[in-house]
C-alpha cells in the first residue's frame, strides 16, 4: 500500500470521529483503535501535555488502569525525547535506546518496536502518538507518514475541545509584568529598544481533512505561482544594488521557491487525503525535523530558507496574508521571530525597524548578511523566546553583550537609554577621529586597517578613515552562492571592491572555505567528515587540490587588477612549498594574460596569514619568497593551545593575553625586524584595546580589524608611548606576573590609557 493509501485510509475513518458526537475521550479513545488496526500494531497510545508533564490519556494495547496515571517529563523516557526534541523516533528495539524508561503499570515490557511521532500545536509538541509491536522491527516510512497524518488530526481536535491549557502549550508565562532577561547569540552586535512586534502570527489550520483533492491540488498551483511573483518581484526591487552578495543571496532563495522536489512532496500529502493548508504544514514539519539532524550550519541555514518560504505559501494559500511586514509597523520596533529569510527582512521599514530577536539563527545565515547591511543588531538561538514576550511589550536589545530584556523596570529603561546616549557620543568621538591618523605619543605611525567581506563593507572604508583593507574575506561570495560563483562574477566583485577603495590597499585573501565553512556544492569534494575541520581538509589545501577553483580565482584578481596593484595573501600555509605552489598557480595566469596581450596589475605583493605555528619555525625560508605577513590570531591561538574555539568550553579557558602567545608573537616580530617584510596581526584581537596595546608592546605595528573597532583603536594609539610600554612587556615576559591581563591593565590605568 502506498503512503497516499495508507493515509488516505486512516484519514477517512478519522473523519468519521472528528464529525461524531463523541465527547474528547471517547475521540481519543476511537483513534488509538483507527491506528493500530490500520497499521496492524498491537499498541497505540496518545500522551497530551498537562500541568508540565506527559499523561497517557488514550491507549490500545497497554494496560487501561495507566491511562490517566502514567506521566513522564519533557525528555524522560522516550515519549518525553519525542516531545522535547520534537522529533520522530523509528526504533526496532526500544529497550536498546539510552532514554528508554521502563514503567511497569502500563504491562509494556514484552513490546520490542517501537515508534513515535510528536503532536505539534503552534509549533510546539504538546504530546506525542506512539506505537509498539511484539516482534523487534522498524516501522516502514508509509507507517510514519500515517503516524505524522494521524498526529496534525489530533492536533485540530486538541485545539477544539480544549484537552490542554493553550498557555501552557505555547510555553507562556503567567506573570507577563516582570522583567525577563534572555541571553543568546550576538548575530549582528549593536543597541536597540522598541516594542515587540511579531514577525508572523501563526496561521491556524481550521480544516485538515480534504473534502475534494483535486480542489486542493489547484489551489497549492495557484498560491506557488503568486509566491513566485513575489519572489521574482523582491529580487528586482532589493535595495543593494545589482550584482552585489545579497542579490545572490536572493537568488538561493528563488531557487528554492521553484524547487520541484518541494512541490512534489506537497502533492503527495494532498494525495493523502490533507487540506493544502495541512499537507504544507505536514512538509514544514518533516523539514523542521530534518533541520534538527543537520550538522552542518550552512545546510541548516539553507533548511531556514525553505521553511521561510512555507510560512509563506502557508499564508498564501489560507488567505492569512498578514504579516507585521504588510500591515506597517507601529513605531520602533524590535522584530521576534523563530527564525526569518532575507526576502521577509528586506520587507520591513527600515526606519522603525530597530532590531531583530531570533529562537534560532546562526552567524552564517543569509538573514544575518542582509541584517549586518542594514545596520540592525540581531541576537539569535533565544530559548525560550515565545514564552518570555508577547506582543507590545517594551524590549531591550543589548546585542554586544548577547541579551534582551522584556518589559524592563523604570531604573533598566533608565540605565539602558543612559548607556545609548553614550555609545552615541562615544560613536561621535570616533567619527571625529576618521581624518586623524594614528600617531603613537612618541610620534611612529601605525597603521589601523580593516577587515571587509562583502561588497557593502567597503563603505565604512572611509566612514571609519581605515589605512585601507588588510583582509577581504573572498569566500564570503562562495559562501552566500548557490553553486560555485563564475569567474566573471568573481572578477566584478574583486574589481568593485578595488574601485571603491581608490587608493588605499586592499589585501585579498584568497578562498578560505572546507572544514567549518562547508559549501553544499563542494561537498562531495570533500566527503569525508573531518574530525576536527578547523585543521582539516580547508583553504589553501582545498584550493591546491581543486586547482581549477584557485586557476579561476587568481585570473580574476588579476583581470580586476588590470593597471593598478594587487595583493595577495594565502591562508593557512604550513611550509614554504605550499606557498611557491599556490604562487606558481598564479604565474601560469600572468603568462597566459600576458600572451593575450591582456592589461596586467601595476605591481603585485604576495602575503601568506601565518596562523599555522609550523610556519613560524621556517621564517628565514619565507621571508624571501613573500611581501607581507598577517598574523591570524584566531586560528594560531587554538593552534598554539590545541583548543577549539567553537568548543563553548574551551572559549573562555586560554587568554590572548597569556605569556605564550605574546612571547610567540615578539619572536615572530624580532624574526622579522630588518627584513623587507612588512608584518601585521589580522584578528579580533587587535580591536581589543587591551590586547591591542599588548599587540603594541611586542613590536606589531600594523592592525586589521572589525570596521567598528577602528576608532577605538585610533583613539588607543594616541594615548600609547611604545617606549613605555615595550619596556614594561619586555619585564612582563621575563618574569610573567601572576595574571598578566591584570598586570597590563593595571599599568594602563596608572598610565592614564583607557583601554575599555
Amino acid at each position: 500500500m502506498s503512503a497516499a493509501a495508507a493515509a488516505r485510509q486512516i484519514l477517512t475513518h478519522l473523519h468519521e470521529v472528528m464529525a461524531s458526537r463523541l465527547h474528547a475521550q471517547g475521540k481519543l479513545d476511537r483513534v488509538v483503535e483507527i491506528v493500530g488496526e490500520a497499521l496492524d500494531s498491537e499498541v497505540c497510545s496518545i500522551y497530551l501535555l498537562r500541568e508540565g508533564m506527559l499523561e497517557l490519556f488514550a491507549t490500545r494495547g497497554l494496560k487501561q488502569e495507566a491511562v490517566h496515571v502514567t506521566r513522564m517529563a519533557l525528555g524522560e523516557g522516550l515519549t518525553g525525547t519525542i516531545a522535547q526534541n520534537v522529533e520522530t523516533l523509528n526504533l526496532a528495539e526500544a529497550k536498546a535506546h539510552p532514554d528508554f524508561q521502563y514503567r511497569p503499570e502500563t504491562g509494556e515490557e514484552k513490546f520490542h518496536s517501537f515508534a513515535g511521532v510528536p503532536i505539534v500545536y503552534r509549533e510546539r509538541a504538546v504530546g506525542a502518538l506512539n506505537v509498539q509491536h511484539l516482534d523487534p522491527r522498524r516501522y516502514e516510512d508509509v507507517e510514519i507518514e500515517a503516524l505524522q497524518t494521524t498526529a496534525m488530526v489530533l492536533s485540530e481536535l486538541i485545539a477544539n475541545t480544549g484537552l490542554i491549557d493553550e498557555e501552557e502549550a505555547l510555553g507562556l508565562t503567567r506573570a507577563s509584568t516582570e522583567p525577563a532577561k534572555m541571553e543568546g547569540l550576538p548575530l549582528v552586535k549593536g543597541l536597540a529598544s522598541g516594542v515587540a512586534v511579531y514577525h508572523q502570527p501563526r496561521v491556524t489550520i481550521d480544516q485538515v481533512v480534504a473534502e475534494d483533492v483535486e480542489v486542493e491540488r489547484q489551489r497549492v498551483y495557484r498560491a506557488f505561482d503568486r509566491m513566485r511573483d513575489q519572489i521574482d518581484t523582491m529580487a528586482q526591487q532589493a535595495e543593494f544594488g545589482a550584482g552585489g552578495e545579497h542579490e545572490e543571496v536572493l537568488q538561493t532563495y528563488k531557487m528554492f521557491a521553484y524547487d520541484e522536489g518541494w512541490s512534489r512532496r506537497i502533492n503527495e500529502a494532498i494525495d493523502s487525503g490533507l487540506t493544502a493548508e495541512a499537507a504544507i504544514e505536514r512538509v514544514q514539519q518533516r523539514t523542521r525535523m530534518r533541520m534538527r539532524e543537520i550538522d552542518d550550519p550552512l545546510l541548516a541555514d539553507r533548511m531556514h530558507d525553505l521553511e521561510d518560504l512555507s510560512n509563506r505559501l502557508l499564508r498564501i494559500v489560507s488567505g492569512q496574508i498578514g504579516t507585521a511586514a504588510s500591515k506597517g509597523l507601529p513605531r520602533d520596533t524590535i522584530l521576534i521571530a523563530k527564525n526569518l529569510g532575507p526576502a521577509e527582512l528586506l520587507e520591513y521599514d527600515r526606519r522603525k525597524l530597530k532590531g531583530v530577536i531570533l529562537e534560532e539563527g546562526s552567524l552564517t545565515a543569509h538573514v544575518v548578511i542582509v541584517a549586518r547591511a542594514m545596520a540592525v543588531p540581531v541576537l539569535g538561538r533565544v530559548r525560550g523566546l515565545r514564552g518570555m514576550v508577547r506582543e507590545g511589550d517594551e524590549v531591550l536589545l543589548d546585542a554586544d553583550a548577547g541579551t534582551a530584556t522584556a518589559r524592563p523596570a523604570q531604573t533598566m529603561l533608565q540605565a539602558f537609554e543612559a548607556r545609548f546616549a553614550q555609545t552615541k557620543k562615544r560613536l561621535a568621538s570616533y567619527a571625529e577621529l576618521r581624518d586623524v591618523e594614528p600617531f603613537t605619543r612618541d610620534g611612529t605611525r601605525i597603521q589601523v586597517m580593516m577587515n571587509a567581506g562583502l561588497r557593502d563593507d567597503i563603505s565604512s572604508l572611509n566612514l571609519v578613515g581605515a589605512d585601507g583593507i588588510g583582509l577581504f574575506r573572498t569566500e564570503f561570495q562562495f559562501l552566500v552562492s548557490a553553486t560555485l560563483p563564475q569567474r566573471e562574477r568573481q572578477t566584478r566583485l574583486y574589481r568593485d571592491v578595488m574601485d571603491a577603495a581608490g587608493s588605499k590597499p586592499v589585501v585579498f585573501r584568497t578562498v578560505d572555505i572546507g572544514g567549518d565553512k562547508a559549501v553544499p556544492y563542494l561537498a562531495s569534494e570533500y566527503a569525508e567528515q573531518d574530525e576536527n575541520p578547523a585543521m582539516g581538509w580547508r583553504a589553501l589545501r582545498l584550493a591546491m587540490e581543486r586547482k581549477g577553483l584557485l586557476k579561476a580565482q587568481a585570473r580574476a584578481l588579476l583581470e580586476a587588477a588590470g593597471g593598478r596593484p594587487l595583493n595577495v595573501m594565502f591562508p593557512m600555509v604550513a611550509e614554504p612549498w605550499e606557498f611557491d605552489a599556490a604562487k606558481a598557480v598564479f604565474d601560469e595566469q600572468l603568462d597566459y594574460m600576458r600572451d593575450r596581450k591582456k592589461m596586467l596589475p601595476e605591481t603585485i605583493r604576495y602575503g601568506v596569514m601565518l596562523e599555522v605555528p609550523a610556519l613560524a619555525e621556517v621564517l628565514d625560508l619565507m621571508i624571501p619568497r613573500i611581501s607581507f605577513m598577517s598574523i591570524g590570531t584566531n586560528d594560531l591561538t587554538q593552534f598554539l593551545f590545541a583548543a577549539d574555539r567553537a568548543n563553548p568550553k574551551l572559549a573562555e579557558r586560554y587568554d590572548w593575553l597569556s605569556p605564550a602567545i605574546l612571547r610567540f608573537l615578539r619572536r615572530l616580530v624580532r624574526g622579522t625586524q630588518g627584513q623587507p617584510i612588512d608584518l601585521g596581526v589580522c584578528g579580533e584581537m587587535g580591536g581589543r584595546r587591551l590586547e591591542a596595546l599588548a599587540l603594541l608592546g611586542v613590536g606589531i605595528r600594523r592592525l586589521s580589524i572589525t570596521p567598528s573597532s577602528v576608532g577605538p583603536i585610533k583613539e588607543l594609539v594616541r594615548q600609547v608611548d611604545l617606549a613605555e610600554i615595550e619596556a614594561a612587556m619586555d619585564e612582563w615576559l621575563v618574569r610573567p606576573p601572576g595574571c598578566l591581563r591584570e598586570a597590563i591593565a593595571d599599568w594602563a590605568q596608572a598610565k592614564g590609557i583607557d583601554t575599555q
